[in-house]
């Protein structure tokens, strides 16, 4: 035993001493080299698969990239160079990431575990310290298992190699999860990370990048963009258009509030706001985190789409994908749905938030490996950014552990199944119903049923057995169709009795309000 300890060590000391001269040589010999901005101290590197490492240097200049006991060189070609650790399995265990080529780079504190983006618009972007209960939250951050970092909020109209901009007037790096840190990080990114690291134990890097007010389009290239005709023309082709009214109405601004200011206006006119340009966020806050290893993403966004709900059926589903392709991974893609949000209806109406919800479902089902959130428990009728935001990573880590890791657990509320209409009723069967469905809080609200004429109203609900719901109205003599959380703001309250909300849904195939109109339609509307 002692002679193979012996023989280990002498290895273990030859690689030492070949690796430390490989590396003496390089830095002699060789032009300085570069690593991206997403490269730095405290990173997370993903376990289980190969981990591309890469960045800049002199053309043909050797490169060297040790980490752990793994050591693995190439040359620049047109001033890249990239090398592919092999596989890891996840260890908290710190080890120095070092990069020779004439100048030595050395990444300190460099762990092993999962690797998660958290992208999206504001509810995403919302911080730790905007939300309830957050100085507790803060206070008991401290996990040096929990890495986070944070993607500074830069616009580009093109592809750039890698990031710009700051974050707390610094180049941005990755941080330890702290008291200091976490506050004005994501609050969803935060929750979801560290319900992630307890479950599986092992070092988990959450990469943020979002921005408030963001439509899917400006996270998409402009090769999927501008390979789809009717992305082509509704969205590439239209923002010149966009762009040339909206300086025409800046122009014009500052006469019409004067004007408003002198006629004692008590509301005065707002400011034209510039539009998006399509790509731009996917250009400069996505492009220079490719090809860094991943595990999944997590989607917050959707309310600035939900006036296009029906075309974000597809552009969502060719997002996830455009990202995967290029991230040459099939990734994991978890989305959380809108959350309840603007008046409360006391009759059954049309809905674009809730046909914003269904697309992302849809999107989700198309492109598989993905999975939705239902919120519909932490929604504010007032404010579009709810303070709630614990339950939202809680719900996400979850589907990510059955979804990602494959866990044989409950990570959905109850969703629709079948229906089937009979005695002037409705019966409705789930799926993950758990251990059953419960009403919380009284009768069940949110059901609505309709006959031939299309017409919802609000249905009488009753729980029958362990997976079934039964329906019924005096209005309706023979249902056709069931609605269940259509609304901007729904109020429903059908869990399953493990403490997860239903999914929003409909049986129906009417036209809504999204949906462009056929042809024919639009033309005798026109006459």
């Amino acid at each position: 035993m002692h002679k193979r300890l012996f023989l280990a060590r002498q290895s273990a000391s030859f690689l030492g001493l070949t690796v430390l001269a490989l590396l003496v040589t390089a830095t002699s010999l060789r032009a300085d080299v570069k690593l991206p901005t997403v490269f730095s101290d405290h990173m997370v590197l993903q376990q289980g698969m190969s981990v591309p490492v890469w960045g800049w240097a002199d053309e043909g200049e050797l490169v060297i990239v040790q980490y752990r006991d793994q050591v693995v060189q190439t040359r620049a070609r047109n001033g890249k160079w990239q090398v592919k650790l092999a596989p890891m399995q996840a260890s908290a265990r710190p080890f120095n990431l070092r990069v020779l080529g004439n100048n030595r780079v050395e990444l300190k504190n460099v762990v092993v575990g999962e690797v998660w983006v958290a992208s999206g618009q504001s509810n995403m972007q919302w911080a730790l310290r905007q939300t309830v209960n957050w100085q507790a939250a803060a206070a008991a951050a401290a996990n040096p298992n929990l890495r986070l970092f944070y993607v500074p909020r830069v616009k580009s109209p093109a592809p750039v190699a890698d990031l710009q901009g700051q974050y707390n007037n610094a180049k941005p790096a990755w941080t330890v999860a702290s008291p200091e840190t976490t506050p004005d990080f994501s609050a969803v990114a935060y929750f979801f990370g560290r319900d992630l690291q307890k479950a599986r134990g092992v070092p988990v890097g959450i990469i943020h990048t979002s921005w408030g007010g963001s439509p899917a389009e400006v996270w998409m290239s402009e090769r999927v963009l501008g390979g789809n005709p009717a992305y082509k023309k509704d969205i590439l082709d239209a923002y010149p258009v966009a762009y040339k009214n909206f300086e025409a109405a800046k122009a014009r601004f500052p006469e019409q509030l004067a004007k408003a200011k002198q006629a004692g206006a008590k509301t005065l006119p707002q400011a034209p706001r510039e539009p998006w340009r399509p790509t731009e966020l996917y250009n400069s806050m996505i492009h220079p985190l490719i090809p860094f290893a991943i595990k999944g993403a997590i989607w917050y966004q959707g309310e600035s789409n939900a006036g296009r709900a029906w075309q974000y059926r597809t552009l969502f589903a060719d997002m996830i994908q455009n990202w995967r392709q290029d991230w040459g991974q099939n990734f994991t893609f978890l989305t959380v749905q809108l959350a309840p949000f603007t008046k409360i209806l006391p009759e059954p109406a049309d809905s674009n938030w809730a046909e914003l919800r269904e697309a992302q479902i849809l999107a989700s089902k198309n492109v598989g490996n993905a999975g939705t959130v239902v919120i519909t428990d932490v929604g504010e009728e007032t404010n579009i950014h709810p303070q709630q935001k614990e339950p939202v990573g809680a719900r996400l880590a979850l589907q990510a552990r059955k979804l990602a890791y494959g866990e044989n657990l409950l990570a959905s509320g109850p969703a629709f199944k079948s229906v089937s209409f009979s005695g002037g009723k409705a019966t409705v069967a789930f799926t993950e119903v758990g251990q059953g469905l419960e009403a919380r809080g009284g009768d069940l609200k949110g059901f609505a049923i309709c006959g031939a004429d299309g017409k919802f109203v609000w249905a009488s609900a009753k729980i029958v057995g362990r997976d079934k719901v039964e329906l019924s109205s005096s209005a309706v003599k023979q249902p056709v169709a069931v609605r269940f959380g259509w609304a901007n703001y729904p109020v429903v309250n059908l869990w399953n009795k493990d403490g997860l909300p239903a999914h929003p849904f409909r049986t129906d195939s009417f036209p809504v309000t999204t949906q462009p109109k056929p042809a024919v339609a639009a033309k005798a509307d026109k006459k």
